[in-house]
């Protein structure tokens, strides 16, 4: 069992994905992330084993969830900056979680 006090130490906010891109480079296939968290956080880095349910091309615009305050991680040729949060379908696969309406990008979960 974990505290309240545990768990507001994660920071989770909303973005939108701004930008996506293939990762070939991977050892698993994935997709680079670029993810706008506006106010003070900005425009995040991150990469995601994704490439079951999504394309690039359908990943921008969309809003998901991430940790903020983990430290960079290198990921191959990408540094990581967020972890973007998803959940294993039946087979494993990656789904991605976000909110189900659009709300201000930077908002914290809570």
């Amino acid at each position: 069992m974990i505290t309240y006090d545990d768990f507001e130490r994660v920071d989770i906010r909303v973005g939108t994905i701004t930008r996506a891109e293939p990762f070939p480079e991977a050892r698993k296939p994935a997709i680079k992330l670029w993810v706008d968290f506006g106010g003070d956080i900005g425009e995040k880095r991150s990469s995601a084993q994704l490439t079951a349910h999504y394309t690039p091309e359908g990943l921008v615009g969309r809003q998901v969830l991430a940790v903020v305050n983990f430290p960079p991680r290198q990921i191959g040729k990408v540094m990581s900056e967020v972890l973007v949060l998803g959940m294993p379908d039946a087979a494993g696969e990656v789904v991605l979680i976000g909110p189900g309406h659009a709300v201000p990008n930077g908002g914290k979960l809570f």
